[in-house]
Parts: C-alpha cells; sequence; structure tokens
C-alpha cells in the first residue's frame, strides 16, 4: 500500500484483496465509469481509500441484486452535495416499494418458517432482529 495526500493508495491487486473481488471485476467497474483511478508516475492504476469505500458500496448493493444503473444513481447521490428534492423522494419512494416487498416476500414464508427446526428458527430471527436493530439505526439517522 502507498500513502497518497489524504490517506492510502492501493494499487488494483490490493484493492481487490481488501474488498474480496477480482482485479477483472475492478478493471470492469473502473472501465464503466464507477471506480475511479488515478496513474502513478510510473502508470499504474491506483485506487484511493474513498475508492475502496464506494468499491464497498458497489458491492453490498450488487448483494441486494441492484442493477449497476441503479448502483451508479446510488454512488452519485452519496456524493453529492446538493440534491434535489424530487431525486431524493424518488429514492424514498424507491426504498419504501423494496421495504414493502420484503414485508410480502417474509409474509409467503411463513409456511415454510413453520417446518424449520427450532435451531433454524432461532438462527433466522437472530438475522431478522439484526437486519431489524439495522433499519431501525439507519431511520433514526434519516430522522434526526
Amino acid at each position: 500500500m502507498l500513502r497518497w495526500y489524504d490517506g492510502a493508495v492501493y494499487r488494483i491487486g490490493e484493492i481487490a484483496e481488501i474488498a474480496h473481488v477480482s482485479k477483472r471485476t475492478i478493471d470492469y467497474y473502473t472501465s464503466i465509469g464507477l471506480l475511479k483511478a488515478e496513474r502513478s508516475k510510473s502508470n499504474y492504476r491506483i485506487y484511493s481509500d474513498d475508492s475502496l469505500e464506494d468499491l464497498k458500496f458497489i458491492e453490498e448493493c450488487k448483494s441486494l441484486h441492484y442493477p449497476l444503473d441503479e448502483i451508479r444513481r446510488k454512488l452519485e447521490m452519496r456524493k453529492a452535495k446538493n440534491i434535489r428534492e424530487s431525486e431524493v423522494d424518488r429514492h424514498v419512494s424507491a426504498v419504501t416499494q423494496q421495504m414493502k416487498q420484503l414485508h410480502s416476500d417474509l409474509f409467503d414464508l411463513i409456511p415454510v418458517l413453520e417446518n424449520l427446526d427450532e435451531h433454524q428458527k432461532e438462527k433466522l430471527l437472530n438475522n431478522l432482529s439484526l437486519l431489524r436493530n439495522a433499519l431501525k439505526t439507519s431511520l433514526m439517522k434519516v430522522t434526526s
């Protein structure tokens, strides 16, 4: 890892290893503009701490099955200093719709859940509790 002005910089192999993705994935994200890279004096692509955070965010969004164009919009919103109210409303509406869909999906799983053994139920309820707490924390940040 190299040092940059305000933080660390990473070569492609380093950032890939830290984020648990392939170099090819980093190449792709860079080529489509989701990740930003600078060039070193020896022409290596180098990535900042901000790029690492963006990469982690991209991978988190991918795990939630967001399409790349939606991930791009989310990244832009994270970095925007002035966001139009209509854009915020659109995102709140999308999140609300996703929450409704997740609620419906969970409701559809009730018959399956009833057939789980106690250990499986306990593990599932623990995971749901963690997610509930994370959502609660996020909502408190938004409303405070």
